[in-house]
């Protein structure tokens, strides 16, 4: 990474309301793409090889999950190591970056997407920690030793 680092001795952080409102505008995303995927790969199967249930075919229905799930992942991975924004992150002015203030790395990013599902599996808590975290981190940022930082849009 030749990158220069950011500064995150003064970065502001993102609050809660912030983080879920990236959340939930990147889950439309998400939702779009991942059917978009479905459906470039369900289509060619029904209409050249006849598989309209998929259900009725074991190994193509898990085939199926198995690439949406990483269509799904693929996208946060994709935008965290490149840029350090999805775009419900760009259009709440947050940025993704390592504690040294470069762009996290894939292994950084894995980390924080497979803490990030434990913390909403756990009701949640992992995203409530930025309420008490004098850092405003939550589970999946100390686990993965990212920050998310307010910027300024115009240098983004």
């Amino acid at each position: 990474m030749n990158e220069a680092p950011f500064d995150l001795e003064n970065a502001a952080e993102p609050g809660l309301f912030r983080r879920l409102a990236a959340i939930i505008y990147d889950s439309v995303l998400v939702a779009a793409l991942v059917a978009a995927a479905f459906t470039l790969v369900y289509l060619p199967l029904a209409t050249g090889f006849g598989l309209e249930n998929i259900k009725d075919y074991p190994l193509y229905q898990t085939a199926m999950t198995v690439w949406m799930f990483t269509v799904a992942i693929g996208f946060h991975l994709w935008f965290w190591t490149h840029g350090g924004q999805t775009l419900g992150m760009r259009a709440w002015r947050i940025m993704l970056f390592s504690n040294d203030g470069r762009s996290p790395g894939l292994k950084q990013a894995l980390i924080r997407y497979a803490v990030a599902i434990i913390s909403l599996a756990a009701l949640g808590l992992g995203f409530l920690w930025i309420l008490i975290d004098p850092k405003k981190r939550a589970w999946h940022d100390i686990a993965s030793g990212t920050r998310l930082v307010l910027v300024d849009p115009n240098k983004t």
